[in-house]
């Protein structure tokens, strides 16, 4: 049982010592409650930590088989969903959404290419179309996009588009496959690798279920709920409910952009998959080409959407040390979280990693336990 005098549990290898040092840090002085650390090389599992606590009364502890909201890391796995339909060669990312979701041409969104929405360039950030409290709704936001307008002539701009790729992704995936997203992820990529990661958690004993402790000081929490903010308009169709990440829609419903729920050692060996072009102990997701495609740079600048500033490639963030940090190669990618949870792969090093943490961080990055961990991994 995880205590607070030893709240860490697992192993490390000896050549990354230094990140179960960061991990044990964490809890001694940068505030941590319960999170894991999963890191591979090579192809071989490294790091395998966790701790802590699952609940703020510090009443259940984090287990090894503990999962958690990963928040926007789901947003990632809607990406490689698409990505290996790319390569199966079932979806042209150059031709136009509307060719295989007829629909989506509505609001003047005919010529909005597959490019285009990967790369966070389509202007789709809002859905004004649909009604408050709607997010769990499959079809009513799947209408409300097929209405929506964009914010500014699509591929002229680029901005995160923070409540609404999920179902972008997600939708397309359904059209093309006709599976929805969640049994495609389970059955193409989470089911043959073995990772315990999926949307909502009913798949789940709810005893293994960590709640996720909101922070006064993260500035997604604040913004998204204050209906004020580019990020309040985008969020206004989440429930207002007290606890809305920790609710029973949340763990039972599909919504691929925020609800993501698994662990630091699933969600890192699906980006080991990646690190290693593409295949892992006999599981083949895609070719390393597509690998390459996916994760070229697409544009670095200020974010229409929160006003910070990203690298991002097509469905997936490049490493950015101020936000988005993954060690020491600029062509790192993967996906972070609200709160600092994330998943990254290195191909060049050989590197995947993850982090899912129970108490969102301060501030509009991963935060000072994720960075720590991220430091100590390339140290």
């Amino acid at each position: 049982m995880a205590t607070l005098d030893s709240p860490v549990q697992g192993h490390a290898d000896p050549d990354f010592a230094a990140v179960a040092a960061a991990f044990a840090e964490n809890f001694r002085s940068r505030d941590e409650l319960g999170a894991a650390v999963c890191l591979y090389r090579a192809g071989v599992k490294v790091v395998d930590l966790w701790g802590g606590w699952a609940d703020a009364a510090r009443t259940r502890p984090w287990r090894e088989d503990t999962i958690v909201c990963m928040m926007s890391v789901g947003k990632g796995m809607a990406a490689l969903c698409v990505w290996m339909l790319v390569d199966r060669g079932q979806i042209d990312i150059d031709r136009p959404v509307a060719d295989y979701w007829p629909g989506f041409a509505g609001g003047g969104k005919g010529g909005i290419t597959v490019r285009t929405l990967l790369q966070a360039k389509a202007g789709l950030l809002y859905l004004d179309h649909a009604p408050d409290g709607s997010a769990y709704d499959w079809e009513t936001i799947v209408a409300a996009i097929e209405a929506q307008e964009p914010c500014w002539e699509p591929g002229t701009d680029h901005g995160y588009h923070s409540a609404t790729m999920g179902h972008l992704l997600g939708e397309l995936v359904r059209r093309v496959d006709g599976r929805m997203i969640d049994r495609f992820l389970r059955e193409e990529v989470t089911g043959p690798l073995g990772a315990d990661y999926g949307y909502g958690a009913a798949w789940a004993d709810p005893a293994r279920v960590a709640d996720i402790v909101p922070n006064a000081a993260s500035h997604t929490f604040v913004q998204t709920r204050d209906p004020s903010t580019k990020l309040g308009r985008a969020w206004r169709i989440r429930p207002v409910v007290e606890d809305h990440y920790n609710d029973e829609m949340a763990r039972t419903r599909i919504f691929p952009s925020s609800n993501g729920h698994g662990n630091a050692r699933s969600v890192a060996r699906i980006f080991a998959a990646l690190a290693e072009g593409g295949r892992l102990d006999g599981t083949t997701l895609m070719s390393a080409g597509t690998v390459d495609r996916m994760r070229e740079q697409s544009w670095h600048g200020t974010c229409a959407m929160t006003d910070r500033t990203f690298r991002y490639a097509h469905g997936f963030f490049l490493n950015e040390p101020a936000m988005s940090p993954m060690g020491t190669n600029p062509r790192a990618f993967g996906h972070p979280g609200a709160g600092g949870a994330i998943g990254f792969a290195d191909p060049e090093n050989g590197i995947a990693f993850s982090y899912s943490p129970a108490l969102m961080c301060a501030g509009g990055g991963v935060g000072d336990r994720c960075e720590a961990l991220v430091a100590a991994a390339y140290a």
